[in-house]
């Protein structure tokens, strides 16, 4: 648990520190969100409807564009070596990993959610499920990232292939969050069902993830 919390904090300040990865994804975020409307027209009505699906799209691909950064900057400096054959275990250090990116990445970009909901007049109702849809699937987004991050440590502009690999995994967790939201707006218990179905899809790639992770970098590191 030591160098758990170690690589948890260390990450948390060298993101915090550098700051660009976060600023990058919430622009990106803003950026995507706003340019919706240009798209689909002012008709209000239909920008409710496709809201939660924009904003959910558009969180995800944000928190793509930041995964590179995952284990790339620690393979350049040569620590991504020292923290494969140390002595904690590989899995136990990349779930830190992931959950200092999430922390540095995903919360951010879901508190600004809301306001963002506002300018595509998503129905006041909806907004509380859409935050806790995003908070119970957004880590598996970064759990199934870091699998991805890992195959293509090393990779000069590996950027390309890790959204290969990894978007049409996140289609699933896309689906059903989208549909939480949209249940949600036809009764209170609408979206229950389909929020354990999001919330199974979590707690398998948080068990599942670190595995496929720390086995890439183990082959990439040889």
């Amino acid at each position: 648990m030591n160098e758990f919390m170690a690589v948890l904090r260390r990450d948390i300040k060298l993101a915090a520190a550098q700051g660009g990865g976060l600023g990058m994804a919430i622009g990106f975020f803003l950026i995507v969100v706003s340019l919706i409307p240009f798209g689909v027209g002012p008709d209000l009505n239909l920008l409710a409807r496709v809201a939660p699906g924009i904003l959910w799209i558009a969180l995800l691909l944000s928190v793509l564009l930041s995964l590179d950064r995952l284990f790339q900057a620690d393979y350049e400096d040569g620590s991504l070596e020292h923290l494969v054959v140390g002595r904690a275990p590989l899995e136990f250090i990349i779930v830190a990993k992931v959950l200092a990116h999430w922390i540095t990445t995903g919360v951010p970009l879901i508190m600004a959610t809301p306001i963002l909901g506002f300018f595509l007049n998503l129905e006041p109702d909806a907004f509380g499920i859409l935050v806790l849809t995003m908070l119970i699937g957004t880590p598996a987004l970064n759990f199934v990232g870091a699998a991805g991050a890992a195959l293509t440590v090393g990779i000069r502009r590996g950027g390309l292939l890790l959204s290969l690999i990894v978007l049409p995994l996140y289609v699933p967790i896309l689906v059903f969050g989208v549909s939480a939201v949209q249940s949600s707006m036809l009764g209170p218990d609408g979206s229950m069902q389909t929020m354990m179905i999001l919330a199974a899809f979590t707690l398998a790639s948080a068990a599942l993830a670190p595995i496929a992770a720390a086995a890439a970098l183990r082959a990439n590191l040889r």
